[in-house]
């Protein structure tokens, strides 16, 4: 017979302790009761090898409560933080975290199962953990931490994202990748940046989307090695395979968006959340999406990675076209080996040698201002300061037709000559739907109708009952057809609601007043002169 663990309270008898809901690499989540509210909450507790070290443990503390400030739909809530002492005689005082309980199962058990995710849910989720980084990044959190297991499905599909802030505190402790288990599980999900060791901001986020992505569409991380290092390496020096090199079902757009978040150079990838979310939408509408497209490497052998089974099968191999094998496998990569290593000897010998050899250092110019141009104009300025007219990008704008409106390059930055400045020319004023935004923040919904070329009037609803900041409708209402530069109000809720006045009125009439406002009416009947 096995005995219950008896019932532990912490917090000064404030949470009631139940069963473990989970354990990692780096903390223990246990289901608790709120004595105090009468609700359910989840307590992570860091393990004490962690929590022993006192810079580490005053981190944890201010990055907890950086992610308590967090009130979004798609993040899990931080409602409390506190330390209790460790029963383990050591007398570490083990930092822990009350959040909010989540009915639920994370998407690192999902993908464990085996189970196949189709592309368009995929992309679904990833725009759902994007809403969520956009809000913490606008916060100036960033996560550092995105992978499927701090990411929750709830019953009903909605998109869950836990720990923010606490990644942070587990990048500046004394730890290595050798010496901690929540490292080593992380490594996957590892941005370049994170692996050198460098400074990282909101685009390592991205980086890290990118790999959750990759995962949700092929079943599998876009690297994988025999040791966290090894795995940090390819982060850094190996290109990730396109998706549909694994599952040859996915689409072009696709393959193009999850490539861009996956670029090591972070200017290469997304900019912001916001920006990689946009272009998730457009690739669910079927519409043009904003990543370069991927480039096939024709008759490249792929692997299609299958689920986990019973049967023990392997992997099947798919190749793109039935060639005949002439020479051993191992004996023909060697060749290929050799003629590419002559090949670089040979670009080196005529290419770079004399460059260095050269006394001659690079010619600059400084980038000239093509705004209100045309593209002719353009052309012309550009070839005065020995630089080259890029791509020419059409985007609807208020400016005049014809008229460029932004270029790749900034005003007056020296750059080598010869180098091409791509632009956006105004295709003029055109017209843009009204999105639905009533279940998005304020910031969020400015985002989405701003990224259509709406201006947006933000409005107070003091009549509604929706969390703070929640959108509860636009005017004019989703679907109408507006120009581009036209006006969009949009009216938010300020978390309070104003209790209407209902003296002289019958308790009939009382009661229905207030709960159309979304109170709870209880009569109270008192004797009145």
């Amino acid at each position: 017979m096995v005995t219950p663990e008896p019932l532990t309270t912490i917090g000064n008898g404030r949470y009631a302790v139940e069963g473990v809901l989970g354990r990692g690499g780096m903390a223990e989540v246990r289901r608790a009761q709120d004595l105090r509210l009468g609700r359910t909450v989840a307590i992570k507790r860091l393990r004490s090898d962690l929590a022993i070290d006192p810079t580490f443990q005053a981190r944890f503390r201010r990055e907890a409560q950086s992610a308590a400030s967090l009130n979004h739909p798609t993040v899990v809530a931080v409602y409390d933080t506190g330390e209790e002492m460790s029963t383990d005689g050591s007398g570490v005082p083990l930092p822990y975290i009350v959040m909010e309980y989540v009915e639920g199962r994370t998407l690192r058990d999902i993908l464990r199962e085996g189970r196949r995710i189709l592309p368009e849910r995929a992309l679904e989720i990833t725009a759902s953990v994007l809403s969520a980084l956009d809000y913490s990044h606008r916060a100036g959190i960033i996560h550092r931490d995105i992978k499927p297991a701090n990411v929750m499905l709830t019953p009903a599909g909605d998109v869950k994202v836990m720990d923010f802030g606490i990644a942070r505190a587990i990048a500046d402790s004394a730890t290595s990748m050798t010496q901690t288990a929540a490292v080593v599980g992380t490594a996957q999900y590892l941005s370049p940046e994170q692996a050198r060791g460098e400074r990282v901001d909101a685009r390592s986020d991205l980086y890290s989307t990118g790999c959750l992505l990759f995962e949700l569409l092929t079943g599998r991380p876009p690297f994988v090695g025999d040791s966290p290092v090894s795995v940090a390496y390819q982060h850094v020096r190996e290109e990730a395979d396109a998706p549909s090199t694994i599952d040859p079902e996915i689409s072009p757009a696709i393959d193009a968006i999850t490539m861009k978040a996956l670029a090591k150079p972070v200017d290469d990838r997304y900019q912001s959340a916001i920006e990689m979310r946009a272009d998730i939408e457009r690739a669910l509408e079927g519409r043009h999406v904003m990543a370069p497209p991927v480039m096939a490497d024709l008759g490249q052998e792929t692997e299609s990675f299958l689920p986990p089974n019973t049967s023990g099968g392997r992997p099947t191999t798919v190749n793109r076209a039935t060639v005949e094998e002439v020479d051993p496998p191992r004996r023909r990569t060697g060749l290929w080996i050799a003629l590419l290593l002559l090949a670089a000897l040979i670009i080196a010998a005529l290419v770079i040698v004399p460059n260095l050899l050269s006394d001659e250092p690079t010619k600059q110019s400084e980038v000239p201002d093509l705004s209100t141009l045309t593209v002719t104009e353009a052309q012309a300025k550009l070839a005065d300061a020995n630089l080259e007219l890029g791509n020419t990008k059409p985007v609807q704008s208020k400016e005049p037709k014809g008229q460029i409106v932004r270029q790749s390059e900034d005003v007056g930055a020296l750059v080598d000559e010869g180098t091409r400045v791509d632009v956006d020319v105004s295709a003029g004023v055109g017209k843009a739907v009204v999105r639905d935004v009533s279940d998005l923040t304020l910031d969020e919904a400015t985002a989405v109708l701003t990224d259509l070329g709406f201006e947006v009037d933000p409005i107070k609803d003091e009549q509604s009952a929706e969390r703070l900041n929640q959108v509860t409708r636009t005017d004019p209402a989703p679907g109408t057809t507006l120009r581009v530069g036209e006006t969009v109000a949009v009216y938010y809720s300020t978390g309070y609601v104003l209790v209407p006045s209902v003296i002289g009125s019958t308790q009939e009439e009382a009661t229905q007043i207030l709960k159309a406002r979304g109170f709870n009416v209880v009569p109270s009947n008192v004797e009145s002169d």
